[in-house]
């Protein structure tokens, strides 16, 4: 197996992935994952892709590089760019992982801000006189 090169990207997040054999080492941004991302919900998010297909993350090493964005986004960019890896490593994953929508790209962005308003859509308060 050759390392592995995918991207996910979520929001205003771009998460690089590079996955290759080893011993389940899992580092965001030069840290460990656990410490990273402090919030367990995060986290067993990040994980979901490899509970779906039952494969221990033991047998492999994952770097990611994850920039913009907040935290959500970039763990739900680190949770897609996984799942394709896990395509890329073993076509047969693909229909599990697409029946939890985990190799979906969520493309819901902030939408613009309009000119002559405070928001994208709030107004500022009408007074008739």
């Amino acid at each position: 197996m050759d390392k592995i090169n995918v991207i996910g990207r979520r929001k205003a997040a771009v998460a690089r992935l590079y996955m290759d054999k080893g011993e389940g080492n899992i580092l965001i941004n030069g840290r460990p994952y656990e410490e990273y991302f402090n919030q367990r919900h995060i986290r067993q998010n990040i994980m979901a892709p490899f509970q779906v297909v039952e494969l221990d993350n033991k047998l492999y090493d994952i770097k990611v590089n994850v920039k913009g964005g907040g935290f959500k986004g970039q763990a739900e960019a680190v949770r897609l760019a996984i799942a394709r890896a896990l395509v890329a490593l073993n076509e047969e994953y693909r229909p599990a992982l697409k029946a939890h929508k985990f190799l979906t790209r969520d493309a819901r962005v902030v939408e613009r801000k309009k000119y002559g308003k405070p928001k994208a859509r709030k107004s500022f308060q009408f007074s008739k006189r």
